[in-house]
C-alpha cells in the first residue's frame, strides 16, 4: 500500500495578470487531496471501474510518465477541498497520485519534489487540452509560497524553470520561492467558498475580450503587477498589515477586470472588518475569496453569516508528503 497527500493552493496576488507575463503568488493551504494505492484484481477508483477517458491526468501519470506494467491497482481518493472553487484540487490530485505511485514502486528512493511538480504539470496539460500553468502544481508540490513568472523575480529564490508546448506555441516559466518569516505563526488564511463554480477558461477568455474591446484596460494588468511586487516585499519582510493592504488593492483591480461577482464581493465586504486584507482568489466568476487575519474563527463566522463556506489554513503549508 502507498498513500500520499498533496495540498491545495490559493492565489494571493496576480490572477489574470499572470496570463500576460506578470508574476503570480500562490501559497499552499492545509487542506488537500490524499491518494491511496493497493493491489487489486481489477483497475478501480473509489470502488468503481477505472476509466482512462474519464481520468486522463491519472491515466497519463500511470501509463505515459511511469510506464507502469504491474498488477491492477485500486485507487482511493479523499479530498477536503471545495471542488471547482479555484483551490487547485485537480493539481493536488495529480501530485498525490504521482507521489503515491512513486512510493509504491520505489519505497527506498526519496521523492524529488521538482520532478513531481513537472509530472503533475504534464498531467494537468493533458487534462486541459494542452494548456496548463505550473502555478497550482508547483505550489502543491513544493508547499510554502511560490512565485510564477516569465523570469526570475528579485527578492525570491529561483527553484526551477519549466516549459510546455501549447497549441499557441511554447510557454516558459520560472518557479521562484519566497521564505515566509516566522512572524507568520499567528497569521491565518481563511477561504470562503461562494458555492458557485469558477469557470477558469471562460473567465480568462472574458478578460481577453475585455482587453480587445477596451485596450486601455491593459493598464490594469500593470497595476496588478506592481501590487503583486509590493505584496511580495511586504510578505518577505513580515509586514502583514501591508500584505493585507495589497490584497485589498488587488481585489479592486480584479473588479475593474469584471471577474469578481456579487457573491464574491459580498464575502469580501463581510470579512474585511476582521481581516488585514481580503480579495477574490483565482479566476473569478465564482469560487472563493481569501482573507488574511489573526482572528480566523471570527472571519469564518462572518463568511457563514454572509452565505459562504469557510476553510481555515495556516499561511504556507507543507508540500506533498507520504503518509
Amino acid at each position: 500500500m502507498a498513500t500520499a497527500f498533496a495540498p491545495g493552493k490559493c492565489i494571493l496576488f496576480g490572477e489574470h495578470a499572470v496570463v500576460y507575463g506578470h508574476p503570480a503568488v500562490a501559497v499552499a493551504i492545509d487542506q488537500g487531496v490524499q491518494v491511496s494505492l493497493t493491489n487489486s484484481k481489477n483497475w478501480t477508483i473509489d470502488g468503481h471501474s477505472f476509466s482512462h477517458s474519464r481520468h486522463p491526468h491519472i491515466s497519463h501519470i500511470i501509463n505515459d510518465l511511469f510506464k507502469y506494467k504491474g498488477s491492477p491497482l485500486n485507487i482511493e481518493i479523499k479530498s477536503d477541498l471545495f471542488s471547482a472553487a479555484g483551490l487547485g484540487s485537480s493539481a493536488a490530485l495529480s501530485n498525490a497520485m504521482g507521489a503515491a505511485l512513486h512510493y509504491f514502486l520505489n519505497k527506498d528512493e526519496d521523492l524529488n519534489l521538482i520532478k513531481l511538480a513537472k509530472i503533475a504539470h504534464s498531467a494537468e496539460a493533458i487534462a486541459q487540452g494542452g494548456r496548463a500553468s505550473p502555478t497550482d502544481t508547483a505550489a502543491s508540490a513544493l508547499g510554502g509560497c511560490i512565485v510564477v513568472s516569465g523570469k526570475e523575480v528579485e527578492g525570491t529564490i529561483n527553484v526551477f524553470k519549466t516549459s510546455l508546448d501549447t497549441p499557441e506555441g511554447e510557454r516558459n516559466w520560472v518557479i521562484n520561492k519566497v521564505i515566509i518569516p516566522p512572524e507568520s505563526e499567528d497569521i491565518y488564511l481563511i477561504l470562503g467558498f461562494t458555492g458557485d463554480a469558477s469557470p477558469t477558461g471562460n473567465m480568462v477568455q472574458g478578460v481577453a475580450n475585455l482587453l480587445k474591446s477596451n485596450p486601455d484596460k491593459i493598464n490594469v494588468m500593470d497595476s496588478i503587477s506592481k501590487i503583486t511586487l509590493a505584496g511580495l516585499s511586504a510578505l518577505s519582510a513580515g509586514n502583514f498589515e501591508a500584505v493585507g493592504i495589497a490584497m485589498n488593492a488587488c481585489h479592486s483591480k480584479l473588479q475593474d477586470l469584471e471577474v469578481s461577482t456579487h457573491s464574491l464581493d459580498r464575502l469580501v465586504d463581510a470579512v474585511r472588518p476582521y481581516s488585514l486584507g481580503a480579495k477574490m482568489t483565482g479566476a473569478g466568476g465564482g469560487g472563493c475569496i481569501v482573507a488574511l487575519s489573526r482572528n480566523p474563527q471570527r472571519v469564518a463566522e462572518e463568511i457563514e453569516i454572509a452565505g459562504g463556506s469557510p476553510l481555515i489554513s495556516k499561511l504556507g503549508s507543507n508540500g506533498v508528503r507520504i503518509v
